[in-house]
């Protein structure tokens, strides 16, 4: 698998948060730590790579990123709900982090269902404003990815580390 597409979003995503003075964290279900490692692999790295968090199981949602258990029973895990609580989640583990990017899908072979197929990926979005008192914002988009389980995830990933470029700059 060629991680070189995902490693220079990764690079393009850091030089913009270092021109941001910002610190990213993410939260990663279906991507089981894909996103933090592309992050890593860029020298350097800690200037704006605050933490990366895997909550796989629904219980470690609701642990690692204070996910209402009761929202994940609503909604289901891969859910825009899920999503956003991640990502918001992400945002407060601290002070330092003013970007946070989360993932949650159904990566396969198997688990799919009618209305989430396997492929079904949600992303969240969550960043502070720039100024004192600004308020935060957030984006959620559910998107499908063909393929098998590894394209799934290398896809989830390469567009979470694409899209958080694409919304820093429009937010500057």
């Amino acid at each position: 698998m060629d991680h070189s597409p995902l490693i220079l979003a990764a690079q393009e995503l850091g030089l913009a948060l270092v021109q941001r003075g910002m610190m990213i964290a993410t939260a990663e279900s279906c991507t089981g730590g894909m996103i933090a490692m592309a992050l890593t692999e860029v020298a350097g790295s800690s200037a704006w790579f605050e933490r990366g968090m895997v909550s796989y199981s629904n219980l470690a949602k609701s642990d690692l990123l204070t996910v209402p258990a009761q929202l994940i029973e609503q909604h289901g895990a891969v859910s825009e709900e899920v999503a956003l609580a991640m990502a918001l989640g992400a945002l407060s583990a601290s002070p330092r982090i003013q970007f946070s990017l989360s993932v949650t899908g159904i990566a396969g072979p198997s688990g799919g269902s009618p209305d989430k197929p396997v492929g079904t990926v949600v992303h969240g979005f969550a960043w502070r404003g720039s100024g004192v008192g600004e308020p935060m914002s957030h984006r959620v988009m559910r998107r499908h990815y063909p393929g098998e389980r590894a394209d799934v995830r290398l896809a989830t990933a390469h567009f979470a580390l694409r899209q958080s470029l694409v919304l820093l700059q429009a937010a500057a």
